[in-house]
């Protein structure tokens, strides 16, 4: 027993266990509502327009990357073997 018979949770809380994960509770809730409000706030303050419009350019940035994924990485098992043999320093895959 640490602190005359209490354990303290480490970075949060003193006392005993109940009051300290209970106050872990109490405050991850409370933060939790707080971002949750704040949230919420920032997307009733934008103009349906502009939230359309910075949607539309995610969706776009988005599909951007996915081909450019789709063209690094769609590639025949000889390319696939050769890539193996550069990263690995070997030409012959018999070797």
């Amino acid at each position: 027993m640490l602190n005359g018979g209490y354990i303290m949770i480490i970075g949060f809380g003193f006392g005993d266990p109940i009051t300290s994960i209970l106050m872990l509770i109490l405050t991850s809730l409370l933060s939790y509502t707080i971002f949750k409000n704040i949230r919420n706030y920032k997307r009733r303050n934008l103009d349906p327009e502009e939230e359309r419009e910075r949607r539309r350019q995610f969706y776009y940035q988005e599909r951007e990357r996915a081909r450019e994924y789709a063209r690094q990485y769609d590639l025949t098992d000889e390319e696939i073997e050769e890539k193996l043999d550069e990263e690995f320093g070997r030409r012959d895959p018999w070797q």
